[in-house]
């Protein structure tokens, strides 16, 4: 949405094709879009729904005659830069942002077998490839062919929506409240989808090994494995340290009330709610993967399916001060500004001819 709205302040039209899932993400503005289409993309790539995905996209391209397609999501990516084949002997450009392929260093092989000859194929039709860290982009750069490659550090983040020490301390405490953490208490966080991908179950499991008092573990997002998280938190009698909150617009305020940052997730491309949690200037700890390697030193890095591992690396983070480690990581993140990320999509249109 911020691309979005900065191609409409330099007075372009922009239209959006998108499966609608707002009815589990309340809140998205899409107001300032000229037109929308619902197109039912599905995630996997053996749904025979994509099928009519790219029968419906391949008549909107056909109908709208664009000057530049950007595509995002796996599914997407590959519907429509197949959908794009005829347009863009029209002149139209094709760009595709890869928020993290499939396949990466340790992934399975059938992550390998499947996505990579997909995306090898598909990069002959793209005029500009995105990627979102340095694993993709050294990647992407020796092996896809499309006619440009190049890295732009991530979708952005507003550091002044995040920027630390905005709360009073009575805000805090009442938010904390609000949540069920007591002033004493210290607030373990994570955020993301509850999908297998983000791996919460193992930060779950790990609290049954933590004899750290009064720790309260709070996790922010909806999806598929809500009942499953749920009931495996009772089945752990873990009732009174966890709660799952569901989908929050007030992510910045939580995350400044946090003690500790965990994102224990196996797979990213470039993790927004850990960039987020950078900005708030809080500790945070995460899964020694593609993506997370970015942001973050060795001592703030943990393998994802190692309870134990979890375990005292939380115990170490709460119980030690971690000042150089935030400001280091705070620096770092200053280059995925969003006003910096927006400057550099910019340049990538206009030097594709679109204005």
């Amino acid at each position: 949405m911020p691309f979005i709205r900065a191609l409409k302040e330099a007075g372009h039209e922009v239209h959006a094709a998108f499966r609608d899932n707002s009815a589990d993400k309340p809140g998205l503005d899409l107001s300032g879009i000229d037109k929308t289409f619902e197109i039912p993309f599905e995630r996997s790539p053996y749904s025979t729904k994509n099928i009519r995905a790219y029968r419906a996209l391949k008549k909107v391209l056909e109908a709208e005659r664009y000057d530049i397609i950007h595509c995002h999501t796996p599914m997407g990516g590959v519907l429509t830069r197949l959908a794009a084949k005829k347009s863009r002997k029209h002149g139209t450009r094709v760009f595709y942002t890869a928020h993290g392929f499939h396949f990466y260093k340790g992934a399975p092989l059938k992550n390998w077998l499947l996505y990579y000859p997909i995306e090898w194929i598909l990069a002959h039709w793209t005029d500009v490839l995105i990627t979102i860290n340095k694993e993709d982009y050294t990647r992407a750069k020796r092996h896809m062919h499309a006619k440009q490659v190049k890295y732009v550090p991530g979708v952005g983040i507003d550091l002044k929506k995040f920027a630390p020490n905005r709360l009073l301390q009575e805000e805090k405490d009442r938010l904390r409240e609000s949540i069920g953490v007591g002033k004493d208490d210290k607030l373990l966080l994570s955020v993301g989808e509850l999908i297998c991908r983000k791996n919460h179950e193992s930060v779950i499991r790990t609290l049954v090994k933590l004899d750290v008092p009064k720790l309260k573990y709070r996790i922010c997002g909806c999806g598929e494995l809500e009942s499953y998280l749920q009931n495996l938190i009772e089945e752990l009698h873990l009732t009174d340290r966890v709660q799952l909150l569901g989908y929050r617009n007030d992510i910045s305020e939580i995350c400044e009330c946090a003690d500790l940052f965990v994102f224990p997730s196996f797979q990213e491309g470039l993790p927004v709610a850990l960039m987020e949690a950078i900005a708030s200037k809080i500790p945070v700890i995460c899964s020694d993967i593609r993506g997370n390697t970015d942001f973050v030193g060795r001592q703030e890095l943990f393998n994802c399916t190692d309870t134990d591992g979890i375990a005292k690396k939380i115990r170490e983070f709460l119980q030690n001060d971690h000042t150089e480690e935030i400001e280091r990581n705070y620096r770092n993140l200053k280059k995925y500004d969003l006003t910096a990320v927006i400057s550099d999509m910019e340049t990538l249109y206009s030097r594709q001819g679109g204005g």
